[in-house]
């Protein structure tokens, strides 16, 4: 699972991503209804929740100002996702956002970039799947944009895609 950067209310201040604020508390229920997560809440790093089969991470590493990255921020960061990947096996990429997804395509180099969509379903040549998801900040799913179907929908077929359904 692949965001943006660390929120500053959620993992910059507690140290894991999306816990501690109201985009965790989404994407942990969502998490723990399609099997991924031992529970459907994350307060703090140290509060039991273990995840099966899934790695989350982000493009930028730093809580950006006004959660807008600069293209070198982007940039600079990277290259630190790269690495992860190289160390990971993984099959599928939940890109939560565009952003998520552009940064995707960047690390594999794919030209034409697909746009992204909600469901968007990218087989990338000896690489993973990238799934597009809209990002569960409270603009999205306070708003409808994002609903807890769609969400548990890409998840699941994320497990399809691995292989752990």
């Amino acid at each position: 699972m692949f965001g943006l950067a660390p929120a500053a209310h959620g993992a910059n201040r507690t140290g894991r991503f999306f816990t501690g604020d109201r985009s965790g508390d989404f994407l942990f229920g969502s998490l723990h209804r399609t099997g991924y997560s031992n529970t459907p809440i994350s307060r703090h790093a140290n509060d039991g929740l273990r995840l099966q089969g899934l790695w989350i991470s982000a493009a930028v590493r730093c809580a950006p100002p006004k959660n807008k990255p600069t293209p070198t921020e982007r940039d600079q960061c990277l290259p630190y996702t790269a690495r992860e990947l190289e160390l990971l096996s993984i099959k599928v990429i939940v890109c939560l956002g565009a952003f998520a997804w552009d940064c995707a395509l960047r690390l594999y180099d794919i030209r034409p970039k697909p746009k992204f969509a909600h469901g968007a379903e990218l087989p990338i040549p000896f690489g993973p799947v990238l799934l597009g998801c809209y990002h569960p900040s409270q603009q999205n799913t306070f708003t409808g944009v994002l609903t807890k179907p769609m969400l548990d929908a890409v998840l699941l077929r994320a497990r399809e895609l691995t292989g752990k359904d």
